[in-house]
């Protein structure tokens, strides 16, 4: 065996102490990079038009079992914010998206950018930024691709099962939900792996959009306090998924290492309030349960003037140019 020259040793030498992200940097873990990576690549047996052609089939069945929103104000809304989210996504695909009249803590996307969100989410959301998160988490599986992905290595663990859905079967091939919907279980499961890859695309992606990435944390905490108090809370197929502690650390982690902190982040609009405050009508609830009694709030001192809503205890003032601009957040220095 010939001996390394000693100009080439050196060379080698010298790349071994240079960092290792220099040559082969990962570009998941970098924000400035959404939509200039692909995020979905790996072997997949359905190409681009299969999965919107096979999510769109899926989706006509929700619709024809779920109660869709038909109200324009709160689907409209949704809608918009979930496309901001796309905008700022490394998605591939359109999304359409719609809200099912369901109290279930719950939200899927379907292979394709077919894509819904419960009405619970909204009303155990305490404010946009924490809707925004749970959205960008399913956005992220779409546009990793996960649903077909996952199909993909079913198949190749045992090829000659051909799914259901394409011999017009739909039993079998799906869980019954506790609202009486049947989801496509094949395509909503996910590993381990695959949780951990939306976790962060979802943080990058809200991030991205100018939300809080904390807020996601911070709902998902709330949901599985929840669910320890009133089990059932969250829906079957979003149980199997749970936030479990060590990925609350891990989106922690990955706040801190991949995203650098902004002076300021949009946590609530005024939106949210009033397409809130339209479900609670529509659900003929008395008040809306959004606050939380032991954060800090601002009352008027006596005299100060303006008037006071006798049921609420809130001010009665006329809306202003300032009550539609979105609540900031700022970062601590």
């Amino acid at each position: 065996m010939r001996p390394i020259p000693r100009q080439i040793s050196a060379t080698l030498a010298l790349l071994a102490l240079l960092p290792v992200n220099i040559y082969s940097k990962d570009k998941k873990k970098d924000a400035d990079e959404i939509g200039n990576r692909d995020v979905g690549k790996g072997i997949n047996f359905y190409s681009i038009e299969k999965e919107i052609a096979l999510g769109k089939g899926l989706a006509t069945e929700v619709e024809r079992q779920a109660r869709i929103v038909d109200d324009p104000v709160i689907s409209e809304y949704v809608s918009r914010v979930g496309q901001n989210l796309v905008r700022n996504s490394d998605a591939k695909v359109p999304f359409t998206i719609k809200v099912i009249d369901s109290d279930e803590v719950n939200a899927f996307a379907l292979p394709g950018g077919f894509f819904f969100v419960n009405t619970g989410i909204l009303m155990k959301a305490d404010n946009e930024a924490e809707m925004a998160g749970v959205m960008a988490h399913e956005i992220a599986h779409v546009a990793a691709r996960h649903g077909t992905r996952q199909a993909t290595k079913g198949q190749l663990i045992n090829y000659g099962t051909i799914p259901l859905i394409f011999l017009g079967g739909w039993a079998g091939y799906a869980i019954r939900q506790g609202a009486g919907l049947a989801i496509p279980l094949g395509f909503l499961t996910f590993s381990r792996a695959n949780e951990s890859e939306a976790d962060l695309l979802g943080l990058e992606y809200m991030y991205k959009a100018g939300y809080d990435p904390t807020s996601f944390v911070d709902f998902f905490e709330k949901i599985q306090s929840l669910e320890k108090k009133k089990p059932g809370t969250i829906s079957k197929v979003f149980s199997t998924h749970p936030m479990t502690d060590d990925r609350i650390k891990n989106s922690q982690r990955n706040i801190q290492e991949y995203l650098k902190a902004k002076p300021e982040y949009v946590l609530n609009t005024s939106e949210f309030t009033e397409v809130k405050t339209r479900l609670m009508a529509m659900h003929n609830h008395r008040k809306i349960d959004d606050k939380d009694v032991n954060r800090p709030r601002l009352r008027r001192a006596p005299g100060a003037g303006g008037q006071i809503d006798d049921e609420s205890g809130t001010d009665k003032k006329p809306k202003t140019d300032q009550d539609e601009r979105p609540t900031l957040k700022r970062r601590e220095t």
